[in-house]
């Protein structure tokens, strides 16, 4: 297949460009950039030279649809709901890697994202691409919403637990820590090395567009969900999510009952590795990978639950379960250009 990546010159356009070259079915990539048309790839990324010696080309439609069978959207807010449609109409697939197409209520996108949401049609039409839980629905979709590196981590740590009934689900709290690759490749005051190096922060709080997401898909699968609570935090490294998530477990449970139920719940998932009793993961331990590592554990003083989930924001969180979609969608084998080892340390 052929494939077309918009917003190639971001953190995101730069991750599918590394994985996609190892990919046995894609025969070639085109790069689209609205701000450095022209360029050559290397020019940006330097690390490029000599593997891809692409020019990164103007979008048109009708560029689209001579070139390329599907199309990957790393791009801000906004792009994918002034472009998609007119992209699926080329009969192009479409996976979204920002948030426009990912909430279900217009009304609620507005609120959190602060512009006008897409049209409802594109909204209804797309396909939360969480593939270890809706894989099925992604198999036969053209466009899929990709999730946000936060709930991908999020959801996959409290997946289990919320569909078996198990805990409180008034008590759930989030506690989420990234480096800063996941503000994207612009300069701000919050992310640059002076402000950012031996530092913590915490920022966006009770206000991160990311809480509607993990909350909408919680209903789907418990109706009964209300609201969590979810606060992230940036950390000095480059790559890595880890969420801490605490909840209050609805009955007296053994250590064992819960880390046999996660692993029965993952048990053929490639990318999903549920630690040993005693071990916790840690964010290098996927470092450039698309693993999601979880470790667990049951504190029978309290009655609580801890869950400890850890991925690369840049792989699993955004370019990586891109191309996992992307593999689903097809009818390729999942793991095909994703499973390389952690680099470490």
């Amino acid at each position: 297949m052929r494939v077309g990546i918009i917003g190639a010159t971001g953190y995101g356009g730069a991750e599918l460009l590394r994985l996609l070259n190892h990919h046995p079915h894609v025969t070639d990539v085109v790069l689209y950039s609205s701000s450095k048309e022209g360029m050559n790839i290397h020019e940006t990324y330097p690390h490029l030279a000599t593997i891809y010696e692409k020019s990164l080309k103007a979008l048109t439609i009708e560029s689209l649809t001579e070139e390329v069978d599907a199309v990957f959207l790393a791009t801000p807010p906004g792009v994918s709901a002034e472009w998609s449609k007119a992209i699926l109409q080329s009969n192009c697939q479409v996976i979204d890697l920002s948030g426009d197409l990912r909430l279900n209520s217009r009304k609620t996108y507005s609120e959190w994202y602060k512009r006008e949401a897409a049209a409802e049609d594109l909204i209804e039409e797309a396909v939360y691409g969480l593939t270890e839980w809706n894989r099925e629905q992604i198999s036969k979709a053209k466009l899929i919403a990709n999730p946000g590196c936060y709930p991908t981590a999020t959801l996959l740590g409290l997946a289990p637990l919320v569909k078996e009934g198990l805990v409180d689900l008034h008590s759930i709290i989030v506690d989420a820590k990234s480096g800063t690759s996941g503000a994207g490749r612009s300069a701000s005051m919050m992310t640059h090395y002076s402000e950012m190096n031996e530092n913590f922060k915490i920022y966006q709080i009770n206000q991160h567009k990311h809480v509607p997401e993990i909350e909408q898909q919680l209903r789907e699968w418990d109706r009964n969900v209300d609201t969590v609570t979810f606060q992230p935090h940036l950390v000095p490294m480059v790559r890595g999510i880890m969420a801490t998530m605490y909840m209050t477990a609805k009955r007296e449970m053994s250590e064992k009952e819960l880390r046999e139920m996660y692993k029965a719940a993952y048990a053929h998932e490639p990318f999903v590795r549920i630690r040993p009793e005693g071990q916790f993961p840690a964010t290098k331990e996927v470092y450039g990978s698309n693993f999601c590592d979880i470790g667990l554990t049951y504190d029978a003083r309290t009655g609580r639950i801890t869950v400890v989930s850890v991925i690369d924001n840049v792989v699993k969180g955004a370019a990586g379960q891109a191309i996992q979609n992307f593999n689903v969608m097809n009818g390729f084998e999942e793991g095909m250009a994703l499973m390389n080892v952690p680099m470490y340390p």
